[in-house]
């Protein structure tokens, strides 16, 4: 009776159920089929991405060679207006800022006293003219009755000495009545050469005085005019051999940013010697300046054409890599490849240089993109940059004389990828 109450018990006890049921859910699970596992998405074995690249074409051209240097503008003439009298000045002709002319009348000083002074130096010149043709007159006198041995010597001599003396008097009192006028003539001031004016420093109604420092105005000549500027003295061969040969270099100025050309003249002149401290040396171009594009005492970039390389097979400076082998460029194959080339470089100018060796007209040169670039790799090309000469080497202008055949990447003696710097 006590085994069967026991029985019953264990059979009713929660537990027994719910181990009963997880090991029917661990059954059911075990014994399910599994669901197949996604298949991974991606490239497959083997596949190599292309590079995206921007290349432009090696191509024939002549290339000029320019020399650079900073510079400032300076006039042609300056000249500062002074008054070489003193008195009020009563009129001012002319306005600031404005082209004048040479000799163009520019202000008046009151002339009243300096023609008092003319008409006084004209008086005295009338009152000893007429003693001194009264001295004459006495002297032809003398002359006669000397003959006639009616005087004595020491009379006609005492009578030409007297004339002479008038005659020195006149010469001085010529001069006084030139004096005169030219101090006259000084209240007039005009232009001494023709060039622009600047702001004006005296007001009509002052009193100024003759060769005032503060003076009454300055004049520029901008036209022609002229820029100073300098170069470095490794430079100076090539511009004085051209120059000491007669020819004529070319100066272009352009502003402060480097971008935008001001004018075009023509160099003049070297300096005698080398600034000892800096190592360059001086030199001084002529522009026309016709348009007023440059300015006294402006600041500009000038570049002078000293040579011009014909036929030179050229680069953008940008595809140009530097490596621990030296400079080397990375050339696009026709198959869209890699290839490593060292480069040999001749002169430059502006955004293009010239290769001597290493490179065939119309091959494409990376400009962009060269970090993930290695010899043998995949490249894209992108921004239209293939037509700007054709994708085949040969393409965009003839080889220059002596210029290496271009080798396939990956066989004997294609260089290996020089290591970046």
């Amino acid at each position: 009776m006590v085994e069967r109450s026991s029985t019953h018990s264990f059979v009713r006890s929660p537990l027994v159920w719910i181990v009963s049921v997880v090991l029917v859910a661990l059954a059911v699970w075990w014994f399910m089929p599994s669901a197949p596992t996604p298949a991974k998405k991606g490239p497959p074995a083997g596949f190599v991405p292309s590079v995206p690249v921007k290349v432009d074409v090696a191509r024939v051209q002549d290339l000029d060679i320019f020399l650079r240097g900073l510079g400032t503008v300076t006039a042609f003439n300056t000249v500062m207006v002074r008054s070489r009298v003193q008195g009020e000045l009563i009129e001012v002709l002319f306005k600031e800022g404005e082209q004048v002319k040479d000799n163009q009348l520019l202000a008046r000083i009151d002339p009243r006293s300096f023609e008092v002074a003319l008409e006084q130096a004209l008086g005295q010149q009338q009152q000893n003219e007429s003693q001194y043709q009264n001295a004459k007159r006495d002297l032809q006198r003398y002359q006669t009755l000397r003959k006639q041995d009616s005087i004595a010597p020491q009379m006609l001599d005492t009578q030409l000495a007297l004339v002479s003396k008038f005659e020195g008097q006149l010469k001085s009192d010529q001069a006084a009545v030139n004096s005169a006028r030219l101090q006259l003539d000084y209240t007039r001031i005009t232009a001494p050469i023709a060039g622009r004016l600047g702001l004006r420093r005296v007001d009509a109604g002052n009193l100024i005085n003759a060769n005032d420092p503060l003076g009454l105005v300055v004049i520029t000549q901008t036209q022609p005019i002229t820029v100073l500027f300098t170069l470095a003295e490794n430079d100076l061969p090539a511009v004085r051999g051209p120059l000491l040969a007669g020819q004529t270099l070319t100066v272009q100025a352009y502003d402060r940013s480097d971008q935008v050309q001001l004018a075009q003249g023509e160099l003049m002149t070297i300096d005698n010697q080398i600034d000892v401290t800096t190592g360059t040396v001086k030199l001084k171009a002529r522009f026309s300046n016709e348009a007023d594009a440059l300015f006294p005492n402006q600041f500009v970039n000038v570049r002078m054409r000293v040579n011009t390389v014909k036929d030179a097979l050229t680069i953008p400076s940008g595809a140009l890599q530097q490596g621990n082998q030296g400079a080397f460029v990375y050339v696009i194959l026709p198959d869209d490849t890699v290839a490593v080339r060292p480069v040999k470089t001749g002169a430059r100018s502006g955004d293009r240089v010239a290769i001597l060796e290493g490179v065939q007209v119309g091959e494409r040169v990376v400009l962009e993109g060269t970090d993930r670039l290695r010899a043998g790799a995949k490249a894209r090309v992108i921004g239209g940059s293939e037509a700007a000469g054709g994708r085949a080497p040969g393409a965009g202008g003839r080889a220059p004389a002596g210029a290496p055949a271009a080798q396939p990447a990956g066989q004997p003696g294609t260089p290996a990828a020089p290591p970046r710097p």
